[in-house]
């Protein structure tokens, strides 16, 4: 009898174990299968968070199917004591074992609210933005000019009405939360006082600018920050990336240009990049300045004529006078011969690129040609006839 008693237990036994091993293979397949959710979500873990609660939150939004496999899964896999405050973006069908990896990895949010200082030419402007999980873009939620932000900013087109704009109240408590990102942006063509004045208005920084870094070595793009960052160690990393990226132009440059050094091509990139705004421009542009310098001839550019003017404080707010064309300054290419001093603004990559490999033209000249490009021309009869044409254009948009 007891034998048979002791037999029938061993088969129970056996076969509990066989069901326990089939739900654990099973439990773990679930784990790395993937995962029920059809579109990407911005899943927010909250600081002092658990499993427990962030998988109620997936099991809500029906990222995962079950979520006691994923908490075992995390705790099976020593992941559960690593979970991660911020807001993480979840991809599509994303298994549980992927999920435990993003919200444990660490590093910057990968999704939710974003503040950005853009810092242009004109005027300083604060975006605040939401990624959109669907899309993968960000969403504009509010947009303002800080304090001094609009300083200096004559005719700043996009600034207009902004200025003294009310503080979005959203502002404040989305720069207080732990997981909101924070971006400074710089324009093309800022120069070094007004990218120094910029950082002023990005009130997540810390520490006062010692000098004004030298004009052209700053690489304008978009620059993530921490709070408590030092204004001197953003410009820091932008004097480096610029390094970095003329060094490299330098040594693909074209045969033959007319420049001695990878700082005379840092002053052309910059006259490129004051001279035009069409991206699809820049290398006619730069041929015209090369062949220009190639035959001894000036370069006459008004952006070096306002720069001798304002030397980067700010923008001139107006036209030229013909008394300032004239005017000696050791930037005005009217009156001198080859290139100025200095560059007389930070030129982004592709003026850089522009001015090291130039497209092959025999033009000399170009003006405005009433739709936000240039007319090019190989003679100065020729030139004349676009100049002729473009002060119609004027003269017609003043008389409406």
């Amino acid at each position: 009898m007891w034998r048979h008693v002791v037999s029938n237990v061993l088969t129970l036994l056996v076969v509990a174990l066989f069901l326990l091993g089939g739900a654990i293979l099973w439990g773990q397949s679930q784990y790395v299968a993937q995962g029920p959710h059809e579109a990407a979500i911005c899943l927010r873990v909250e600081p002092g968070s658990n499993m427990r609660r962030v998988s109620r939150q997936l099991e809500e939004a029906g990222a995962v199917t079950s979520g006691a496999i994923f908490r075992i899964g995390a705790d099976y896999t020593d992941r559960a004591e690593d979970l991660k405050a911020g807001s993480w973006l979840i991809p599509e069908r994303a298994s549980m074992a992927e999920i435990t990896d993003i919200l444990t990895r660490g590093g910057a949010s990968t999704c939710g609210t974003e503040i950005v200082w853009r810092i242009g030419v004109t005027a300083v402007e604060v975006s605040v933005r939401e990624l959109d999980p669907a899309t993968g873009r960000f969403v504009e939620q509010a947009r303002f000019v800080p304090a001094g932000g609009a300083e200096g900013a004559e005719g700043a087109e996009g600034a207009e009405g902004m200025e003294g704009a009310e503080v979005p109240e959203a502002y404040a408590t989305l720069r207080a939360r732990a997981d909101t990102r924070f971006r400074v942006s710089f324009a093309e063509g800022v120069t070094s006082w007004q990218a120094v004045e910029g950082l002023k208005a990005v009130e997540v920084l810390s520490g006062e600018v010692a000098a004004i870094p030298p004009e052209g070595s700053l690489a304008p793009d978009s620059y993530e920050v921490r709070a408590g960052d030092s204004r001197e160690s953003v410009l820091e990393r932008m004097r480096a990336a610029q390094e970095a990226i003329l060094a490299a132009a330098w040594e693909n440059r074209a045969e033959g240009l007319p420049l001695a050094s990878p700082e005379e091509a840092l002053i052309l990139a910059s006259i490129i990049e004051k001279e035009t705004g069409q991206p699809e421009e820049r290398g006619r542009v730069a041929s015209v300045f090369v062949n220009r310098l190639r035959r001894g001839m000036r370069l006459q550019t008004d952006p070096t004529v306002i720069y001798g003017l304002t030397e980067g404080r700010g923008v001139l707010g107006r036209g030229l006078r013909q008394s300032e064309l004239r005017r000696a300054t050791p930037w005005n290419t009217y009156v001198i011969d080859g290139l100025p001093p200095t560059p007389i603004a930070n030129p982004g990559r592709a003026s850089i690129a522009a001015a090291l490999n130039p497209e092959a033209t025999d033009d000399l000249y170009f003006v405005a040609d009433g739709s936000g490009g240039h007319a090019f021309a190989t003679t100065l009869d020729e030139h004349n006839r676009n100049v002729a044409r473009w002060r119609r254009i004027e003269a017609e948009r003043g008389a409406d």
